[in-house]
């Protein structure tokens, strides 16, 4: 892949420390989900069927923090298919991609584990691979759009400890979105707009905010895809005599007669959402099954939760106001008229440069959406698995304002030349040959960082630490 083929000793950084995160992640959720007990939520939780057998017990143990709260509907979906109407919710990229894996190159494990098991495996390791692509495809952008090699260095490096970590690593469709969209808008800035589409496209189908995304090109194919699986969901529960093909169990009969769930294929009363002039099953979902629309949340009970979305929307509102200052023209003008330095041929860098304008609007746009139309407390994933510009403004922050990112000899200048001669930005390394990784170096110091800096990477540990904590014991998270 030329992701990854390239000799690049800071794509090699980025991989490296991608795969040790990772493991990490792995090894601290399995030992929370050990040591603490799991909440009761009231949440999905279909009947295990078949009965687990001891492998799959002890993977359950191990793993078993990864398939919480939407996970279980993503396994489920993969093993069953659509069988319930708020299953419809999660679109099929992901589920399909977990079906293949588990019976394809996981199929050796059939005799030990069963199906749900080895879709649970499936999960794991395919969420780790597509997060580390993801972070080395982010890296990559970083390199085309900021034209800074340090600043797109430190942001992938964030990206591989991002807030939203656990979501990353558990059966959801983040580390499958984050890569495709994150490789599209590379490819959409080197010139190849086919391949980007087709990213974008397939990003679509991962996630419903995936059709915003395609926005920056191709709408319209994003579009056509969710037509399509609207259309499969109105046969499924909205046509004439439309049958399953397979018996449903008992146990899943009974789940649906308690929880309220709509089978599909079942005569009787059709879903409201079929007789629409639009008939779109996602946004009745979202409506119907979990309360999701504009201001619903503003609630005093939320509290809580608008609280725990604070710090993203806090970096995503300074971001948007740093680039409006330092590019009111430019952004009155929707980056269409031409600067100075564009017709000298000389081109700007950093992360107020004019190629950052669609990624800050696309943030903005995603951020106001979110927070008054969503579960804000989704905020952080959202934003975490759609967007470089948490990633990038972070790193913008702490080479901006964080002296130990300054090279030798700059102290008494202004805070442009900072960034303009930092260490990292002219060849990644402490000035002795080697490459520093400056997240483990801030880390390893983070007594002498500054205020601001302990703040960003503080933001970024507790909820990569809290999320493996709290999301893997069925805690409410984000």
């Amino acid at each position: 892949m030329e992701l990854v083929s390239r000799q690049d000793p800071h794509l090699r950084e980025v991989l490296w420390f991608g795969v040790r995160c990772r493991a990490l992640t792995l090894l601290l959720q399995a030992l929370f989900n050990l040591l603490l007990p799991d909440h009761t939520a009231d949440a999905f939780s279909p009947p295990r069927l078949p009965e687990p057998g001891l492998w799959d017990l002890l993977l359950e143990r191990l793993l078993g923090g990864l398939s919480r709260w939407d996970a279980e509907h993503f396994l489920f979906i993969a093993e069953r298919g659509y069988l319930y109407e708020h299953n419809c919710a999660f679109l099929p990229l992901y589920p399909l991609s977990l079906r293949a894996a588990a019976e394809g190159a996981l199929w050796p494990l059939q005799p030990l584990l069963r199906l749900r098991s080895r879709l649970l495996l499936s999960a794991v390791l395919l969420n780790s691979l597509f997060s580390i692509l993801a972070a080395a495809a982010l890296y990559k952008l970083g390199c085309v759009v900021l034209q800074r090699r340090g600043v797109a260095f430190l942001a992938a490096l964030l990206f591989s400890v991002s807030p939203a970590n656990v979501f990353m690593a558990a059966a959801y469709s983040e580390s499958v979105f984050a890569f495709l969209v994150f490789s599209a808008m590379w490819q959409l800035e080197k010139g190849q707009s086919w391949l980007g589409g087709l990213l974008f496209s397939l990003a679509s189908g991962a996630r419903a905010n995936g059709l915003i995304n395609a926005g920056f090109l191709l709408y319209a194919r994003g579009k056509c895809f969710a037509l399509q699986l609207q259309y499969y969901a109105y046969v499924r529960f909205c046509g004439p005599g439309a049958g399953l093909e397979q018996t449903v169990p008992r146990p899943l009969l009974q789940l649906a007669l308690d929880k309220g769930y709509r089978l599909a294929g079942r005569n009787g009363v059709k879903p409201p959402w079929c007789s629409w002039r639009f008939p779109v099953v996602y946004s009745y979902i979202q409506d119907t099954y979990w309360n999701v629309g504009f201001l619903r949340y503003f609630e005093l009970r939320q509290i809580p939760n608008f609280l725990l979305a604070l710090p993203v929307t806090l970096l995503g509102l300074w971001a948007a106001w740093t680039y409006l200052i330092a590019n009111p023209r430019h952004c009155l003008t929707l980056g269409l008229e031409r600067r100075k330095s564009e017709e000298e041929g000389k081109p700007e860098a950093g992360f107020c440069c004019p190629a950052v304008f669609v990624y800050v609007v696309h943030a903005t746009v995603s951020l106001v959406v979110g927070f008054f139309c969503m579960h804000v407390q989704v905020l952080t994933r959202f934003l975490g698995s759609c967007s470089p510009i948490l990633y990038w403004f972070s790193a913008h922050l702490l080479q901006e304002y964080e002296p130990l990112l300054w090279s030798e000899g700059t102290d008494n200048q202004t805070t442009a030349s900072h960034s303009e001669k930092s260490l990292l930005d002219k060849n990644g390394s402490s000035g002795k040959g080697m490459l520093e990784n400056p997240l483990v170096r801030l880390l390893i110091n983070f007594r002498l960082i500054t205020p601001l800096s302990k703040c960003i990477l503080g933001f970024f540990l507790s909820y990569w630490l809290l999320g493996l904590i709290l999301h893997c014991n069925f805690l409410p998270w984000t």
